[in-house]
């Protein structure tokens, strides 16, 4: 199969953890920049990558890349560019576009002058004047930055972050992506007891079942680029059965999720459900002001809800003076908050945060806050459990 490059985009900040994953991929010639990682690859890789990327927004071919000072750059070389070789004739062709820093500002004119050359690229190529564009999808995304234009196609469709189990969430959701960024950001590993005590619909547990059950995140959806004739059906389903035969099905796996809303923990259950992961995680209707740990030794990753209001706020200092309370003293748990509000590290008194990350969960800035804790020893492993279960 000839070279292509590929382009995993990605939240601010999560650049270097796509990086990784591409790397535990077996790809090369990595080049990382704002929000993306471009590599070579192949054909092949077009699904390998959509089903297994976990941190990653979404999947792009690159067609082209070229200084557009003006409205006529961008036409021409667009025109230049193969897209025959890629969008059929009945093909639904999309057009995206955002200009940061460049003399090209209205996207809207972008889009449209995009579109256009296309289709007369198309046009030459086909033989036709007209094109219904009733067939499979080919979005078209534009990126032009300080007068560089990047030309690609999405090869995802829906976000990577909509995995098919999620049917239901709360207000300001955690998007799947970000979840699995924080659990690969800890400490934790299939062996440690995880534990979630502001779950909500139940993501961050959900998404470290499926990491340590080595279940491939884009199994149970499907993505634009399955529709598209120039990849052969069976590179699609041989990819989805090595994913299916990749899957850890034996493995115990120690999660345990909490929530004071009986209807959050209802949802959570069935998301999990949905997932495949149902048998593997613990789900409970408890107050975070309730619960009280007898265990040394675990990871706690939880995405509290922001307050706004004065009564939030006194909410999320309960909240968070329970948190601290539990876990002071508890020097062998690893902490890791994801929150907007900058007082958590005022209410956790055990330490200053390890390391503090700024990410983004939709348009909203957060911080990671992490603290590490001690190392367990190398014989933990048995059962955890909680009181009060």
């Amino acid at each position: 199969m000839h070279t292509i490059t590929l382009i995993a985009t990605a939240r601010l900040g999560l650049e270097m953890l796509v990086k990784q994953e591409l790397l535990a991929l077996g790809f090369a010639d990595l080049q990382v920049g704002n929000g993306r990682v471009q590599f070579p690859a192949t054909l092949a890789d077009i699904p390998r990558t959509n089903l297994w990327l976990r941190t990653a927004d979404r999947v792009l071919l690159k067609m082209g890349e070229f200084t557009a000072a003006t409205f006529d750059d961008l036409f021409e070389q667009t025109k230049m560019l193969p897209w025959e070789e890629w969008i059929t004739a009945d093909g639904k062709f999309t057009v995206t576009a955002t200009a940061v820093k460049s003399q090209l500002q209205s996207e809207r004119t972008c889009q449209a002058i995009v579109k256009k050359a296309v289709v007369e690229r198309l046009k030459t190529h086909t033989h036709t004047d007209w094109f219904a564009e009733t067939g499979p999808s080919f979005p078209i995304h534009v990126s032009i930055h300080h007068d560089v234009a990047l030309l690609t196609l999405d090869t995802s469709g829906v976000g990577l972050h909509k995995r098919g189990y999620r049917a239901e969430a709360g207000e300001a959701p955690l998007k799947e992506t970000l979840a699995a960024a924080l659990v690969m950001l800890s400490f934790w590993n299939k062996e440690r007891l995880l534990l979630d005590p502001l779950c909500g619909s139940g993501t961050i547990l959900i998404e470290a079942a499926l990491l340590g059950r080595n279940i491939a995140p884009g199994l149970k959806r499907s993505f634009a680029a399955e529709q598209w004739p120039v990849i052969p059906a069976p590179i699609w389903q041989e990819t989805r059965a090595a994913a299916g035969t990749a899957v850890d099905p034996t493995t115990p796996l120690h999660l345990i999720g909490y929530d004071n809303d009986p209807a959050s923990i209802t949802i959570a259950q069935q998301n999990a459900a949905k997932a495949g992961v149902g048998q593997d995680i613990q789900f409970a209707v408890k107050d975070v002001r309730d619960l009280w740990i007898d265990q040394q030794y675990g990871v706690l990753i939880s995405n509290p809800p922001y307050g706004v209001r004065l009564a939030d706020q006194q909410a999320m200092n309960q909240i968070y003076t329970a948190v601290n309370k539990i876990f002071r003293k508890k020097t062998g748990w690893s902490v890791y908050i994801l929150t907007a509000d900058p007082q958590f590290p005022h209410y956790f008194k055990r330490a200053q945060p390890d390391r503090v990350r700024k990410l983004y969960n939709g348009n909203i800035q957060v911080n990671y806050y992490q603290y590490y804790g001690e190392k367990p020893p190398e014989l933990e492993g048995k059962r955890p459990s909680l009181t009060g279960q």
